[in-house]
């Protein structure tokens, strides 16, 4: 039989169900509204592009330090560029709860009439753009890019904002983004994976050293993955002793003045060296062999001629005397790896730059872990002098390589220090 005491508890514990519930909900509520929110301008979204690499790492978390990372941010807008057929960017919206907005304007005030999000990602990345005389393909990173502070101009504020690779193909571009970065005083990043992804073996060039030379040895394509190679150069070389400096000419090769400039055996006589180069080939986990049955041949001038169809070169000087190669050798490797020599030390620093395979490319991972970082902190975790200055050296050199000439580039005047501590992946 139930009791006026029985129904009383009752009640009481019903009332206090619903008052936890509704406090829980309550702070719920309160909490996801004091998460960051975070745009993303994009050339396109589909498979296997940046912009599916790097968005959906916002969109459902991504593992970083043997951990997986829920982000502290949430992604509320979307700007796609171009929508191929096989478009990611609608059913992404539709899982995930996010708006697409048909201009960078409404995507970063949120359909209002101010900025309305915490964060920016510009992922100028992949689409159908025409290419230039030069053979640079003319991606609207610049455009974009403006159109974002554009916003932060009218509206009076602007927020951190991270650019995916190189800042423009336009040398005069990317320097007005710095620039603008500077006027607007906003937290700006930019840049790819390969500065914080793995190395093999886990070293950074000691802060402070003389360098006399560099070398990167890459693969891939002009105007693409050349840009990652002189990336993983630069990370190194800013180290230096007395900090980077700029770039004072280049010269770009191909193929049968790639061949007579490796001929040179030096730096000196108009090649590279010959050391730093057999330091890569000692990284590199994909030396394709001449002969078949054997592991590890080493390949002789001969044999490379014979594998590498279309041999690409940059050669350029830092101002303060360091001399720097990279290399593009399709048939012989397929990673990037980097070497240089030390004043004072005999055996070159080497080591390879670790790119984990598809489809899950954890060194994407790793990139927004740092971007995920600006965004929260509302600090840059490294300069993004870096990536202009190899911005300028990329197309600089496509020029010289087009032109078939020294170019000296005064414009490449890029001065700045590196972090104090290394940033790519060790864990």
């Amino acid at each position: 039989m139930l009791t006026r005491r029985d129904f009383v508890q009752g009640s009481l514990a019903t009332a206090t169900a619903a008052l936890s519930v509704h406090s829980s909900e309550a702070e719920a509520a309160e909490k996801k509204k004091k998460r960051k929110t975070m745009a993303i301008v994009s050339t396109e979204w589909r498979y296997h592009s940046h912009a599916q690499h790097m968005g959906d790492r916002f969109l459902h978390g991504y593992p970083t330090d043997g951990v997986w990372n829920q982000p502290r941010l949430d992604v509320v807008s979307l700007y796609a560029d171009q929508v191929p057929k096989n478009d990611l960017s609608r059913p992404r919206q539709k899982e995930f709860g996010f708006k697409i907005y048909p201009t960078v304007a409404e995507t970063l005030r949120r359909g209002g009439k101010s900025l309305a999000v915490d964060a920016v990602l510009l992922i100028g990345e992949h689409g159908d753009y025409p290419r230039n005389e030069l053979g640079q393909k003319k991606y609207p990173r610049y455009e974009l890019f403006k159109k974002i502070t554009d916003v932060f101009r009218e509206d009076g504020k602007s927020v951190p904002v991270f650019n995916d690779k190189h800042l423009s193909w336009k040398w005069e571009w990317a320097k007005e983004m710095v620039d603008i970065s500077r006027e607007l005083d906003f937290p700006f990043m930019a840049g790819s994976s390969l500065p914080v992804t793995w190395r093999m073996p886990a070293v950074d060039l000691p802060r402070g050293e003389k360098v006399e030379e560099l070398m990167g040895l890459a693969y891939g394509g002009v105007d693409s993955y050349d840009f990652h190679a002189l990336e993983t150069m630069q990370c190194m070389a800013e180290r230096r002793d007395g900090g980077e400096t700029g770039v004072a000419w280049v010269e770009g090769l191909r193929g049968d003045a790639f061949w007579k400039a490796m001929d040179k055996g030096s730096f000196e006589a108009g090649g590279w060296s010959p050391k730093l180069f057999e330091a890569c080939l000692t990284r590199t986990q994909t030396l394709r062999q001449p002969r078949p049955t054997f592991t590890h041949w080493h390949p002789t001038p001969k044999e490379i001629r014979e594998m590498v169809k279309e041999p690409v070169a940059y050669r350029y000087q830092h101002r303060d005397g360091t001399r720097a190669t990279m290399l593009l050798l399709n048939g012989l490797v397929a990673d990037f790896n980097f070497a240089a020599q030390l004043k004072g030390r005999n055996a070159p620093l080497s080591t390879l730059f670790h790119l984990p395979p598809t489809p899950n490319v954890q060194y994407s991972a790793e990139l927004m872990g740092r971007a995920e970082e600006m965004f929260v902190s509302g600090k840059a975790g490294y300069p993004v002098q870096r990536t202009l200055l190899v911005s300028g050296i990329l197309a600089a050199s496509i020029e010289s390589m087009v032109k078939q000439k020294v170019l000296k580039t005064p414009h490449l005047d890029v001065r700045y220090k590196s972090t104090r501590h290394s940033t790519f992946a060790n864990s």
